[in-house]
C-alpha cells in the first residue's frame, strides 16, 4: 500500500515488524525496521530503490497494483546493497529496457551480485541531473562509504526532498512514516545506534559529506532515508545530531564492559563502577557483560563515553573468546579520543591485562598505565586498588 510523503511523492516500500537482526546476525533489531522506496509521479515516473529480496514478491505486486509499471521512466538506485536492491532484478524482469540510474561503483556491486542482466546502466556523479517535469529535476550527490563505495543520495527540487539511502536512518518501523509521529525517546535511541554501529567507521566521510552538502545550497524541506522514519519536522535537526556525532562525540560518562568465569572479574567490575560513582557523582556509569548484553547495545553506551573499563580473566595465557571478539568490533568502529584501562582476574600466568591494554591501543583508545590484576579471587586489597584506576579514567 502506498502512503503519501509530499505532493506527487510516494513511499512503497515495506514495514518490517518482525525483523530481529541486521547485516546477517550481527546488528540486532529491538523495535522493527522498513526498507522504504519511493514513487515519484511527476511528468516523468521515477522509482527510488526498492525492498529487500525476502518480500520481493509482495513489492512488486504491491507497485503493479499502485501504478503501471510500463510508465515507470526511470529507476533509482541510490545502494547496491541488497536490502535496497533485493528486488531489483525481479522488477527489471519486468520492465528490462527502464533505465538504472546509480553510480559507476553501484554497478560493479548490482552486477556483482546478481550477475549482468544487461540492465541499461546511466551511471552519474555529485551535480548530474535528471529533468522529470513540471520544473522538478532530480540532482545525485555521490555518498562514498556511507556507508558503501556505491552509496548516493537524491534530491528532488520542488518538493525539497533528500533522499538520503543510509544516512539518517535508523532501524525502527513506524507505520505513520513520519519523525513527529515516531516515539522520540525510541526514534533517537535507534537513531544514534544506527550511526554508532554503522556509520561511525566512516565519521571524517561524514563530516566532509555533510560539509559538502551545506555548500550546495539546496533547501531540504524533508529528509528520506531508507530505514526508519522519514524526517519532515525539523528535518535538520538529524543533520545537526550526524554533525556532532562524528566529531568525536562524548558525554560525561564511563562504561565498564568486562567478560568472566566464576565471578572473580565480574566483582572487580562491579568495584570499579562503584569508586567511578564514589570519585564523580555525576558521572554516568554503566556497566555491561559481553556475554549477557547485546553487543550493539553496548557500543551505543561505549559511544557516549569519554572513558571505559575493560576486564576479563586469563584463559590459557589469553583472554575469553567472547571478550576477544567484542574488542574486534571495538576496533572496526573506529572511535576517537577516548581513555581505556584494563583489568581481570588469573589464576597462573595472568596475562589477559596485558592483552586487553594491547588491544585497546590498537582500538585507538589512549590507555591508561593504571591496570587491577587480581590472582584467584579479589580480596579487600585487590579491591582496593579499584580507586586508582578510576581516578585515571576521570582525569
Amino acid at each position: 500500500m502506498r502512503k503519501q510523503v509530499k505532493g506527487n511523492v510516494s513511499w512503497v516500500g515495506y514495514i518490517d515488524w518482525d525483523l530481529e537482526t541486521f547485516h546477517g546476525d550481527d546488528y540486532s533489531i529491538m523495535n522493527g525496521s522498513s526498507q522504504n522506496a519511493y514513487l515519484i509521479e511527476e511528468e516523468k515516473t521515477v522509482l527510488i530503490d526498492t525492498v529487500w529480496v525476502p518480500h520481493k514478491q509482495e513489492f512488486t505486486e504491491n507497485l503493479k497494483k499502485e501504478i503501471d509499471l510500463d510508465k515507470i521512466d526511470f529507476v533509482i538506485a541510490n545502494h547496491g546493497e541488497c536490502d535496497h536492491s533485493g528486488s531489483l532484478p525481479a522488477l527489471m524482469e519486468l520492465i528490462p529496457d527502464k533505465p538504472v540510474y546509480c553510480t559507476a561503483n553501484a554497478v560493479k556491486s548490482l552486477e556483482g551480485q546478481y550477475g549482468k542482466r544487461g540492465w541499461d546502466f546511466h551511471v552519474v556523479k555529485t551535480g548530474d541531473t535528471l529533468d522529470i517535469g513540471n520544473g522538478k529535476t532530480l540532482t545525485f550527490i555521490e555518498m562514498p562509504m556511507l556507508h558503501w563505495p556505491d552509496s548516493m543520495a537524491t534530491y528532488m527540487s520542488g518538493d525539497n526532498i533528500l533522499f538520503s539511502n543510509d544516512a539518517f536512518g535508523q532501524h525502527f518501523a513506524v507505520e505513520e512514516l513520519f519523525n513527529d509521529k515516531a516515539d522520540q525517546c525510541l526514534l533517537y535511541k535507534e537513531a544514534v545506534k544506527y550511526f554508532v554501529n554503522i556509520l561511525n567507521p566512516f565519521a571524517p566521510m561524514v563530516t566532509r559529506k555533510l560539509a559538502e552538502i551545506e555548500k550546495l545550497g539546496l533547501p531540504i524541506d524533508m529528509i528520506a532515508p531508507s530505514h526508519g522514519v522519514i524526517w519532515r519536522e525539523d528535518p535538520m535537526q538529524i543533520v545537526r545530531k550526524y554533525a556532532e556525532w562524528a566529531d568525536a562525540y562524548q558525554e560525561d560518562q564511563v562504561t565498564v564492559v568486562y567478560d568472566t568465569m566464576w565471578e572473580g572479574t565480574a566483582k572487580l567490575a562491579r568495584k570499579i563502577a562503584e569508586e567511578l560513582h564514589k570519585q564523580s557523582p555525576e558521572t554516568v556509569v554503566k556497566v555491561f557483560s559481553v556475554a549477557k548484553t547485546d553487543k550493539n547495545e553496548i557500543m551505543t553506551e561505549v559511544f557516549k563515553s569519554k572513558a571505559i573499563a575493560v576486564g576479563s580473566p586469563t584463559v590459557v595465557n589469553s583472554i575469553l573468546s567472547g571478550m576477544a571478539g567484542w574488542l574486534e568490533f571495538l576496533k572496526q568502529l573506529k572511535f576517537k579520543k577516548k581513555k581505556a584501562a584494563a583489568f581481570g582476574c588469573y589464576g597462573w600466568s595472568g596475562e589477559s591485562v596485558k592483552i586487553l591494554k594491547e588491544k585497546l591501543a590498537e582500538a585507538g583508545f589512549d590507555v591508561a598505565e593504571e591496570e587491577l590484576r587480581s590472582q584467584w579471587n579479589p580480596d579487600e586489597e585487590d579491591l582496593d586498588k579499584a580507586a586508582a584506576l578510576a581516578e585515571a579514567l576521570l582525569k
